[in-house]
């Protein structure tokens, strides 16, 4: 009687794994058909694998950029701005304000063009 129960509870087992076997293979295809496809590098794929990982990297290097060049404009907005609260209270004029702004401007120029430079390197 005992070998009997131990050879049903080895059937009930070989029917769970089996099961569960069968779930996980038709997990990853119901979940992968609502999954975005990665998308290629702006240079393309390349012939290779390195290729490919080099021309990611130099979109990561242009993110990089387009982040640096963002938190330049928002410390030239931030700075204009206080300057611009500064002369309602007395202690800046509106030519400082001008000043301001127009060195902001330059210096916006200037690093987005020391960029460009930069990521033409790669």
């Amino acid at each position: 009687m005992a070998s009997r129960f131990v050879f049903h509870r080895l059937i009930q087992r070989a029917r769970l794994s089996a099961a569960a076997v069968l779930s996980a293979s038709a997990v990853p295809q119901v979940y992968a058909q609502g999954l975005p496809t990665l998308e290629d590098p702006s240079r393309g794929t390349g012939s290779g694998i390195m290729e490919t990982l080099r021309n990611y990297g130099y979109d990561i290097v242009l993110l990089v950029a387009l982040l640096v060049v963002a938190s330049m404009f928002i410390g030239v907005c931030y700075h204009a701005y206080s300057t611009y609260s500064e002369i309602h209270t007395g202690r800046k004029t509106w030519g400082q304000f001008g000043l301001t702004v127009a060195v902001g401007a330059i210096l916006l120029v200037v690093g987005i063009w020391l960029l460009t430079e930069a990521t033409g390197i790669l």
